[in-house]
């Protein structure tokens, strides 16, 4: 089986994204048009010339709404964002220009999955390609053979209100049958500090998550903006969760950041990160999301990371690993086939049995022991 461990179906980006209030998914989507590496750099309408995104935030101020400036900013079509500074419009091409709607149903992703030759995808969230767990469970309902669904309970507000966040894990995964979580740190401080996400005020959400038998998936990164220190903080304090709950699977999504230890035309990963990952431990994966989070610098079939590849999976092993496109962001850069033809031009560092393992086995493998 040929298992894609990212991928993403989207509601209309132009609507309400699952919000009560339109006003605030579109808040969201421009913290993450201001912030997201992966896109392609902004330009300006009138001649297309390159541009920056310093109009919509001061990301200086961390990441958060407080960061946000007044730039009348809104969806545009074909997957670009606008917005306007001084009289002057600005584009970015936050998703490929295929997206003419401004949302990928169900029926899209598995046509690109037919095209490509890939068997299964897991859908992954993040709030600003919306909240709330119906839609993608109506997802999941239109293809229960080919996709499963990670469900997202809004970090930013389980602190608050914590019952109303252990129901909604509760019906996540009873009612809706989806088939692990998502949850993401940095979210945690859209409105100010939320607490620690790995500390005793959240065990409750962490005990009602594992009483389920589901996989988590985790999207680390700084939080508070203090960079490489801060994200190897992030590994650690996981290390901790996982020693706290270590029947429960973990997986890394996206990898490392990798584009932080990228130097030109290498890599060098600090041992203090690869001290610092729980990837040593058993069921916790590192998915190689590789297209998305270094296709912008290295093309394709990136020979570039090879020295990297060798170096983990001689420390961790091809079981450790998962595959994970990021479709249809992606294609900004690759093609979906391209995106799983690089694992398979890895043969010679990982084996046969290393491929088969990384772009399927591993991860039909952790699925299915959530649904036992």
């Amino acid at each position: 089986m040929i298992y894609d461990g990212h991928a993403y179906c989207l509601p209309d980006l132009a609507g309400a994204g699952g919000f009560e209030d339109p006003a605030d998914f579109r808040r969201h989507l421009q913290l993450a048009t201001a912030g997201m590496g992966h896109s392609l750099p902004p330009w300006r309408a009138s001649n297309r010339t390159p541009a920056d995104t310093r109009g919509l935030a001061d990301l200086s101020k961390g990441w958060g709404f407080a960061a946000l400036k007044d730039a009348e900013f809104r969806p545009g079509t074909q997957g670009r964002f606008e917005w306007s500074v001084d009289g002057e419009d600005f584009v970015k091409q936050l998703l490929p220009p295929g997206i003419a709607a401004m949302s990928y149903p169900a029926e899209n992703l598995v046509a690109d999955m037919d095209y490509a030759g890939i068997d299964r995808a897991l859908l992954q969230r993040t709030p600003y390609l919306g909240v709330g767990n119906d839609f993608v469970a109506e997802c999941t309902r239109m293809f229960p053979d080919r996709i499963q669904a990670l469900a997202h309970v809004e970090e930013w507000l389980i602190a608050e209100n914590m019952q109303a966040s252990i129901d909604k894990v509760d019906r996540a995964f009873c009612e809706l049958g989806l088939s692990g979580l998502q949850f993401l740190p940095m979210f945690l401080d859209l409105k100010g500090n939320g607490g620690d996400w790995a500390g005793p005020e959240f065990i409750p959400f962490w005990d009602a998550v594992a009483q389920h038998g589901v996989p988590v998936f985790f999207t680390l990164g700084p939080r508070g903006g203090t960079g490489v220190d801060g994200y190897i903080a992030e590994l650690r304090a996981l290390r901790l969760w996982c020693e706290r709950y270590p029947e429960v699977g973990v997986v890394l999504t996206h990898g490392f950041s990798w584009r932080d230890f990228r130097d030109g035309e290498s890599m060098s990963l600090p041992k203090a990160l690869l001290d610092a990952a729980p990837l040593d431990r058993p069921n916790v994966y590192l998915q190689l999301v590789l297209s998305v989070t270094l296709g912008a610098r290295w093309a394709y079939p990136m020979q570039q990371f090879r020295d990297t590849l060798k170096l983990l999976v001689d420390r961790f092993g091809v079981e450790t690993f998962m595959w994970g496109s990021d479709q249809p962001f992606e294609t900004l850069h690759y093609t979906y086939r391209q995106c799983l033809d690089q694992i398979r031009g890895y043969a010679d560092i990982l084996g046969q049995d290393g491929v088969d393992a990384i772009i399927g086995e591993n991860m039909a493998r952790l699925m299915s022991e959530a649904h036992q």
